[in-house]
């Protein structure tokens, strides 16, 4: 990579040769409005037409997410040709847009109506042909409406580049086309894993995660026992959602926001990763001494979890039974902490706060429940949790700094229990118990440096008592999709694989707050290319700051099984915190 020279609006600037034209413009201070161009300057199909500018030598505009820099190249963006350009596509949007933004779920975040803002587009200045809409609501997770597509193709290229799956395209010709999957089928009868990464690139309210803020405040309503419990990566990024810097922690104030809503209980989900990890933990070094199945393949991701259903049920023998922690914190809610306050199960009402869409169908799962009670009732998004703090007329900027998560029999978690939120964390966390388990001692390195870090696959080696135990992590499925192949041709070296369906792992959830730069802080221009790593550093911070490190020390956690499950795998543990899956999962679309 080399720097060349380049002029834009007359002014010279030195600029990396393997930029667009956008891209570069964006790193000079300039912003060019874009609707197909999403997070890094990665471009769909070049499809809006917002992003035209002129070129000197150039036929014509270009479109400048899609057009490279070069030597000596010339810039000019504020030419009345470009500007009437760009207005004009953007009208030609809008006459095609459905128009109901008072009840649009992305009031105020719409990239839409920002970018008519910026171009000065006048609405109904053309007239287009109005398609019957497809408002498709079906999906636990996922709700599309056509009307408010704009075609962009966002959605299709992440859904195509992240995951490797491609369930969505465009479906007819001319005015009739609409993005969906195939046949327009609904989401809750296609092959779709449900993460929401589609949701996170939408720049319009054609693609949201289902809301269950209603049937909370139902719960809240009738007087139920409402208990809310939050899992490690919301913290890293709910400040985000009034307006505080990306890679600021928020769990004090969220806790403080949360007593402040009304609920009965605010848990940890750290609690339900550290039981987890006793459970999965356990549950490979039984593989390992009894030669079962291996490698095991951690279950903690819901998305993961459809994704493998539906494209490679023949590793079900690899996976873990473990349920994931929030289910497994609501089962035991629903059990020890009832039993403990002398409450009917029945009136308990678990509400789990999610950086995750695809949790939301977790939930709904057949397999989720456990004497005839759902293990988790509801499930809230960080955005949706948000949206319940901002309209209680709750002042963030004001809110506390010094309030706890309620310590009452799940309230206590370790280091380990909190960087389950980043890629590489439930492996860090599981690795710090099964060397205590295997050795006897506690490692005298806390932190696995080498399953830490954002890259798409990792992979590494402990050394346990002279055995070499080799693992390996992945995010996003397309990503995955070596190891899975490796796992189904029986060839894979290694004894444990972690898999996370979001690139990033939770902290890029499909219910995370939208990262998008004209919704940025000033300041935090750049930070589209670090904001990962920024969440991410918020849990390997909280991790350090705790004085229990390790899920197998949690004194809450040693309490469950000495009063209750009696030990890891035992027959109640089966019972409450183990499931199973559904092979040839087009059978059972999304039940």
């Amino acid at each position: 990579m080399a720097l060349i020279n380049i002029k834009i609006e007359g002014k010279s600037y030195k600029v990396e040769d393997n930029l667009t034209v956008l891209e570069a413009c964006r790193k000079c201070g300039y912003n060019i409005p874009s609707l197909c161009s999403y997070n890094n300057g990665q471009c769909s199909l070049a499809s809006c037409r917002v992003c035209l500018v002129e070129v000197k030598g150039a036929r014509g505009l270009v479109a400048s997410c899609a057009y490279p820099v070069n030597e000596g190249m010339e810039i000019i963006i504020s030419s009345p040709k470009a500007m009437e350009a760009r207005r004009n596509s953007v009208e030609l949007i809008l006459s095609n847009h459905q128009k109901n933004c008072l009840q649009c779920e992305k009031n105020g975040k719409c990239e839409l109506l920002e970018v008519s803002k910026m171009v000065g587009a006048r609405d109904g200045k053309f007239v287009g042909v109005q398609t019957p809409a497809t408002y498709d609501e079906l999906a636990p997770g996922l709700i599309r409406n056509t009307g408010k597509c704009i075609l962009c193709g966002r959605c299709i290229e992440t859904c195509k580049k992240l995951q490797g799956i491609g369930i969505l395209g465009f479906e007819n010709r001319g005015f009739k086309t609409i993005v969906a999957p195939a046949q327009n089928r609904s989401f809750n009868n296609s092959p779709c894993m449900q993460c929401g990464q589609c949701v996170l690139v939408c720049p319009t309210g054609a693609l949201m995660e289902h809301s269950e803020i209603a049937n909370v405040d139902e719960a809240l309503k009738a007087g139920k026992f409402v208990v809310c419990q939050v899992a490690p990566a919301v913290r890293a990024a709910i400040a985000e959602e009034f307006d505080e810097r990306i890679g600021t922690n928020g769990t004090k104030k969220m806790i403080a926001a949360l007593h402040r809503l009304g609920f009965s209980r605010v848990f940890d989900v750290n609690f339900g990763a550290d039981l987890t990890i006793m459970e999965e933990g356990n549950e490979l070094l039984e593989r390992i001494k009894k030669g079962g199945v291996l490698p095991q393949i951690t279950s903690c991701s819901p998305g993961w979890i459809n994704y493998m259903e539906y494209y490679y049920p023949e590793v079900i023998p690899n996976m873990s039974t473990c349920k994931s922690p929030h289910q497994m914190q609501g089962a035991i809610t629903k059990t020890y902490f009832a039993k403990a306050h002398n409450l009917d199960p029945k009136d308990i009402f678990v509400v789990s706060i999610m950086p995750c869409v695809a949790k939301k169908f977790e939930k709904s799962r057949k397999e989720m429940e456990v004497d005839g009670l759902r293990d988790v009732d509801a499930v809230l998004t960080t955005r949706e949790i948000a949206k319940m703090i901002k309209r209680s007329g709750i002042n963030w900027k004001k809110l506390p700094e010094d309030e706890e998560f309620d310590q009452d029999l799940l309230g206590q978690y370790s280091g380990a229990g909190v960087i389950f939120g980043v890629t590489g964390g439930v492996m860090e966390a599981a690795l710090r118990t099964a060397y205590k388990v295997l050795t006897g001692k506690e490692h005298e390195l806390i932190k696995f440096e080498a399953v830490r870090g954002l890259q798409g696959v990792k992979e590494a080696s402990l050394d346990i008592n002279g055995q070499t135990l080799k693992v390996a992590v992945a995010s996003g499925m397309a990503n995955a999709k070596a190891l899975l192949d490796e796992v189904k041709a029986g060839k894979s070296p290694y004894a444990f694989i972690e898999i996370m369906g979001c690139p990033g792992g939770c902290i890029n959830g499909g219910g995370q707050p939208y990262v998008k730069p004209m919704f940025l802080p000033n300041e935090d221009d750049n930070i589209l290319e670090t904001y990962r790593e920024k969440r991410a550093s918020v849990l390997y911070s909280e991790d350090e700051r705790q004085k229990v490190r390790q899920s197998h020390n949690n004194p809450d956690i040693i309490r469950l099984y000495k009063e209750f499950l009696g030990e890891p795998l035992s027959e109640l543990s089966e019972k409450l915190l183990h499931t199973h899956y559904n092979p040839n999962r087009e059978k059972y679309p999304n039940k």
